[in-house]
């Protein structure tokens, strides 16, 4: 089963405005991502407008149904960092419910774990 990048690509770290930049770090660090993970077979992005984590750009969501989740923040929107959200997502997919390693983590998403989100549970 495939996981989830959710991207919010309005996301703006703090002095964005003084970069001159057209494009929302949020943006940029989305077409990183969707960059990285095409070809994957595990691992599907989208975009949204506004994860509420305005404080810790940029945000993203790993997510999958049934399964763990994870919001992630304080990312540059650098290729490194798309690079290892796309690696922690191809190993949440690989994972049964969800959970990863510590151990197994890509570098890159060490320190930038947010929440855990349990899976709703199944209707009855």
């Amino acid at each position: 089963m495939a996981s989830w990048i959710t991207i919010c690509d309005t996301c703006k770290r703090e002095g964005w405005e003084l970069t001159g930049m057209e494009q929302t770090d949020g943006e940029r660090l989305a077409a990183l991502i969707e960059a990285a993970a095409e070809g994957e077979a595990d691992v599907r992005t989208r975009r949204v407008s506004c994860t509420m984590g305005c404080e810790r750009a940029c945000n993203v969501i790993v997510q999958a149904q049934g399964k763990v989740g994870y919001s992630l923040g304080r990312f540059e929107p650098d290729a490194d960092a798309a690079l290892a959200i796309v690696a922690y997502a191809r190993m949440h997919a690989q994972s049964e419910t969800g959970p990863v390693p510590f151990r197994e983590w890509p570098p890159g998403v060490k320190g930038h774990f947010v929440s855990r989100h349990l899976p709703v549970p199944a209707e009855q």
